[in-house]
């Protein structure tokens, strides 16, 4: 009887892919569920990966002529309330403060005391709080542009959520900008969008399609919403992050007013634009297996953890120095700009035990090391991105020396298997009864993995879109930039006459 192969994580992917996901965070560290309901703790080895997609967003930011600034966490209610679109679709997933402090009640407990003059909202998002600060700063056509970019936690009372993905609570950044022209605010927008593909692409190793939103879909208050979509290995799309065009409508609800150039008042056109920890939800449903999660080198905490391997009852030391000796060579070497970062794992444990563990947490490259090794003057390689048993011997000083060229090629690596994965699962379809086909599980019951991206034809309306949406849990992810249609095509809902070649999935 053939046997599967025991794998660090279970289920597997195919067997239960929502457990699946929960067990490689647990697996790697990443983080944890918190006492609060719907918020999560992201623990060290999370928070590094978080930091360095900061660090790395923030060069693509500064470079394209943005500053950092902070702004409140409390937003008055009446800011909401001035752009109607905008509250209306945030108004359900707002926290909200009331009172101001706490008193000793009958009973012994707590209670709120002090009731506010006005509630105070819990940032779900900053355009309204940005924008009054946006209409005192600006008066004439030379304030513009502002180039503005924050780092902060955002408050979304969300019913069900999921780590990483779907939280009460999440950290983001959001870029806020505002111009003098309409020209100038277009440009922004897809500038932003293409520096979010290009960070997903190139850093996360995770192939996206970037495009406009539907009105349907699109941010509430926005003339355009752009979004870049990825293909998870259950072949479901994440919106990785957004690009927003909103005219002239915030500026208007805000104040934001400037005299022209030929001496007229007029609205600044402005934009917004975000991504959040959900990338690292992204970045495990892209890359882990059913051994735990895998590292994109750019972005991995830590890029090799070297594993000294000593008896019981043997002098460590000797292998000890060895291994340090490796690391610092190791370090002397420079990958995507800075130091290759090392690990030496010293603690008194299973050799077999401490080289899993650092599997599940996803380390590019895991280099063991014993006394035979020392002795040959080699060290005993594994790469993540490949399976455990075609680790190989390698001399040290010729490890040492390469190892940015390897990091470099698991990276590349990463980004070939995620693209051919989405290509092998993405389809050009125009009739419905195969459309239904392709997006409807064999099991209704317990769905297994099926379906994926289908560009398909659509008409334009509405009622099409939310037809597939309710007969189906299918949306339409964007309208892809510069996609052509043959004008005889008809939409593959209704059948009639279709206006626009869109990607239709089943999505997070």
């Amino acid at each position: 009887m053939n046997q599967k192969a025991k794998t660090a994580i279970s289920p597997r992917r195919e067997e239960d892919y929502p457990e699946w996901y929960q067990q490689v965070i647990r697996a790697a560290d990443l983080a944890e569920q918190s006492p609060v309901r719907g918020c999560m703790v992201i623990k060290p080895w999370g928070y590094t990966l978080w930091e360095n997609i900061q660090r790395s967003l923030d060069a693509m930011f500064k470079a394209t002529g943005h500053i950092n600034a902070y702004f409140p966490l409390f937003i008055p209610l009446s800011f909401l309330e001035k752009e109607a679109e905008h509250v209306e679709g945030f108004a359900k997933e707002c926290a909200v403060v009331t009172h101001h402090r706490l008193e000793a009640g009958p009973d012994g407990g707590l209670v709120p005391s002090g009731k506010l003059e006005e509630p105070l909202v819990v940032r779900p998002t900053s355009e309204t709080i940005i924008g009054a600060s946006y209409a005192k700063w600006v008066s004439s056509y030379r304030d513009l542009p502002i180039l503005i970019n924050q780092w902060a936690n955002v408050v979304r009372w969300e019913m069900r959520t999921r780590m990483f993905l779907r939280t009460a609570e999440f950290l983001w950044q959001e870029g806020h900008t505002a111009h003098e022209t309409r020209e100038e605010a277009w440009e922004e927008t897809i500038k932003m969008l293409e520096v979010y593909k290009t960070f997903a692409e190139e850093y996360m190793a995770m192939p996206v399609i970037p495009g406009e939103k539907t009105p349907g879909e699109r941010f509430p208050g926005a003339d355009h919403t752009f979004s870049i979509e990825a293909m998870m290995q259950d072949r479901k799309a994440l919106q990785a992050g957004t690009s927003h065009f909103l005219g002239q409508n915030f500026a208007k609800a805000s104040g934001i007013q400037f005299q022209s150039r030929t001496g007229s008042l007029e609205y600044a056109w402005t934009t917004s634009w975000g991504v959040s920890t959900r990338l690292i939800g992204g970045m495990i449903m892209t890359h882990a297996d059913d051994n735990g999660m895998v590292m994109p080198p750019r972005l991995a905490p830590s890029h090799v953890a070297i594993l000294p391997i000593v008896r019981k009852g043997e002098d460590p030391e000797p292998v000890y120095a060895y291994c340090q000796q490796i690391a610092d060579a190791v370090r002397a070497q420079c990958y995507d700009g800075r130091p290759v970062e090392v690990v030496v794992d010293r603690r008194d444990m299973n050799a077999g035990e401490k080289s899993w563990e650092w599997i599940k947490k996803g380390i590019p490259v895991v280099v063991e090391v014993g006394p035979r090794d020392m002795a040959a003057g080699a060290v005993f390689v594994g790469r993540r991105d490949r399976a455990r048993n075609e680790r190989y011997n390698q001399p040290w000083p010729e490890f040492a020396e390469g190892i940015a060229g390897l990091l470099d090629e698991i990276q590349r690596a990463l980004f070939e298997r995620a693209r051919d994965y989405r290509e092998t699962h993405t389809r050009e379809i125009g009739d419905w009864s195969k459309f239904q086909a392709y997006f409807t599980p064999a099991n209704n019951e317990r769905p297994e993995i099926h379906g994926g991206f289908a560009y398909a034809p659509w008409c334009g309306e509405t009622a099409c879109e939310d037809r597939v949406n309710k007969d189906l849990s299918v949306t339409i992810r964007c309208i892809p930039l510069n996609a052509a249609l043959d004008t005889a095509c008809s939409c593959v809902a209704c059948g009639s006459p279709a206006k626009q070649r869109v990607l239709f999935a089943k999505a997070y």
